[in-house]
């Protein structure tokens, strides 16, 4: 536990110093990053189940943003802070998600045949699966881009303006746009549909 790299922010700003040549990133960091701790460890601790990792998740935070900032300074430190912490969050559990099959001796004890879904549900997911695949295909590509981003990766609808180089108002319309055309591909009487056209 001696080998454990200070949290305070003096710590920090002298462990960022030492271990990259960036004076100006540093700065940066020390000046923008660290006056975000409070509201970052809070939003971890909101957000990961596991409380012993919270410190490691912060520093892993520090290094993604450190080594990003090197390269370039984001426009608003906290929206970068906060994406960055999002982003290593969906990162932990997709890697918790992967489970070698080797690592369970008898996968019955731990009863994960009772909870798998039978065949029937299976095929049943799969076909709307492929069906949402079809409506999303289907969707005009700006339409389709903002419910991805939206509905799949989690993104406000400033993070999606940003990333389409659009305005707000834009994707919100896109977005219910989007909506409206599903649902009606899902939900509308297909004579209905047609109508319209």
């Amino acid at each position: 536990m001696g080998d454990r790299p200070e949290t305070s922010r003096e710590g920090m700003a002298q462990q960022w110093s030492v271990s990259i040549g960036a004076p100006d990133a540093n700065a940066w960091f020390v000046r923008e990053v660290l006056p975000l701790e409070a509201a970052l460890l809070q939003f971890l601790h909101n957000n990961w189940r596991n409380e012993s990792e919270i410190e490691d998740l912060l520093q892993d935070i520090y290094v993604r943003v450190h080594t990003a900032v090197s390269k370039q300074v984001p426009e608003s430190a906290k929206s970068f802070v906060f994406a960055t912490a999002r982003h290593l969050l969906v990162d932990r559990v997709r890697h918790e998600r992967i489970v070698p099959i080797d690592a369970i001796a008898d996968p019955e004890i731990l009863g994960i045949a009772r909870d798998e879904p039978g065949p029937d549900r299976r095929i049943i997911a799969r076909d709307e699966l492929r069906r949402l695949q079809v409506a999303l295909d289907r969707l005009p590509p700006r339409c389709r881009e903002a419910i991805v981003l939206r509905q799949i990766e989690g993104l406000s609808r400033r993070e999606i303006a940003a990333r389409m180089n659009i305005g707000p108002g834009t994707v919100k319309d896109y977005l219910a746009e989007g909506v409206r055309a599903l649902a009606d591909m899902f939900y509308a009487d297909p004579a209905d549909i047609r109508r319209r056209k």
